[in-house]
């Protein structure tokens, strides 16, 4: 071999050990010069950032497209709303222009009736029938009708009764909005308040809802419907069928026609209609017997006498006097 050849080959092997890398070198270890000192490509090399996510790229035609979607079904929630109410008024106001409308030349505004109540032949108390005035109840015109009983300081001893009845009638339809009472009578005492609704046939007492029938009745605003009822064709045995609510019940109540009467009181003679309801509660006395009412035999049917049983024996109360009537009394022979 001649010395030019030897020449190439370890210029060879230099080459290829320059490319692998000095670690290669006999005696040095990874990373490594032969000295034993660490070579810049053995250095730790630092940590790439990684690349920040691209930012999205917001199409603002797609944007204002969403923004009106929303503008669109909020405007559209709305018109909802406002569609609901209107159907709810014009539902309210179809039930209203369906109540009936009952016929009254029986009593008005003003009317005020002062009874004595006897017990046996001691007058024990005075109570009071009137009506004081118009008030609006659930947007209607309704009659406020208060019927109050009271016994005397010299009876009182015996027998304390303080009573008081309290209902708003409506103007047209005659029948109740709202009753209270509140009884006090010896021991006993009781309050009770019932608000109708008269368009859903609801009765609301004592925190709880019933179902009524409509133009049910609270036992003072029957017998002012009562008042107003054609007596003129009625003969003895008739029924006059009404719905009375108390308590947490819808009872039937009859009012039965008992007949023909001339009546002699403080107040006048007249010409009577005699009729007996079938109360079951809610009486305006606590009752545990008959009830029977004289009316006037006229437009008035004005209440001129009441017989009823209470819990201390039969009660008689006469009409003493009388004013503020809605017309005549053609019934008074004198």
């Amino acid at each position: 071999m001649t010395l030019t050849m030897v020449i190439r080959r370890s210029a060879g092997v230099l080459l290829v050990l320059c490319l692998l890398g000095t670690s290669m070198l006999p005696g040095s270890e990874p990373g490594q010069s032969p000295a034993g000192k660490k070579t810049p490509a053995a250095a730790k090399a630092p940590k790439k950032k990684k690349p920040a996510p691209p930012r999205p790229v917001v199409d603002s035609s797609m944007a204002r497209r969403a923004q009106d979607s929303i503008a669109r079904a909020s405007a559209d929630s709305v018109r909802r709303v406002q569609e609901l109410r209107q159907a709810k008024l014009r539902e309210d106001s179809i039930r209203a222009a369906q109540l009936r409308t009952v016929p009254n030349d029986a009593f008005g505004t003003g009317e005020r009736l002062v009874f004595d109540v006897n017990f046996g032949f001691v007058t024990a108390g005075e109570a009071v029938l009137s009506v004081t005035r118009i008030d609006t109840l659930a947007g209607r015109r309704c009659f406020r009708v208060e019927f109050t009983v009271n016994s005397l300081p010299s009876f009182s001893w015996v027998f304390k009764v303080e009573d008081h009845y309290l209902t708003f009638v409506d103007e047209k339809t005659i029948a109740p909005w709202k009753f209270e009472q509140h009884i006090r009578e010896g021991n006993f005492r009781k309050d009770f308040v019932a608000e109708f609704d008269q368009r859903q046939k609801i009765a609301k007492a004592e925190g709880r809802e019933h179902p009524t029938p409509q133009y049910v009745h609270d036992i003072l605003s029957a017998f002012y419907y009562v008042r107003t009822i054609d007596f003129s064709g009625k003969k003895p045995g008739d029924l006059i069928m009404l719905s009375n609510f108390y308590s947490d019940t819808t009872y039937d109540l009859a009012v039965k026609v008992l007949g023909r009467q001339e009546l002699d009181i403080e107040a006048g003679t007249f010409r009577t209609i005699v009729v007996e309801p079938m109360v079951k509660d809610g009486g305006l006395f606590k009752s545990e017997g008959r009830i029977v009412i004289w009316l006037t035999d006229d437009e008035r049917k004005m209440p001129i006498r009441v017989n009823t049983k209470v819990i201390i024996g039969s009660i008689d109360t006469e009409l003493r006097s009388y004013s503020g009537l809605r017309g005549p009394v053609p019934a008074r022979i004198k």
